[in-house]
């Protein structure tokens, strides 16, 4: 869960990154590429969630 953690920091700084480098040069390649990393995290959290849903659902109990 923490390696979860980490690279959610990560790619929240990344996204930060890159729109402040477009905000100084005013280079639209970094705004998208700051899009395109945030609907590629978006992506992946809601495939992690549903697996962690599902885990939850395939527990049988005893």
């Amino acid at each position: 869960m923490w390696l979860l953690r980490l690279l959610a920091v990560i790619v929240v700084i990344a996204i930060g990154a890159g729109i402040v480098v477009y905000a100084f040069t005013g280079n639209r390649q970094y705004l998208a590429f700051s899009w395109r990393l945030f609907r590629y995290a978006i992506v992946f959290a809601l495939l992690v969630f549903a697996l962690m849903f599902l885990e939850r659902l395939a527990v049988i109990p005893f």
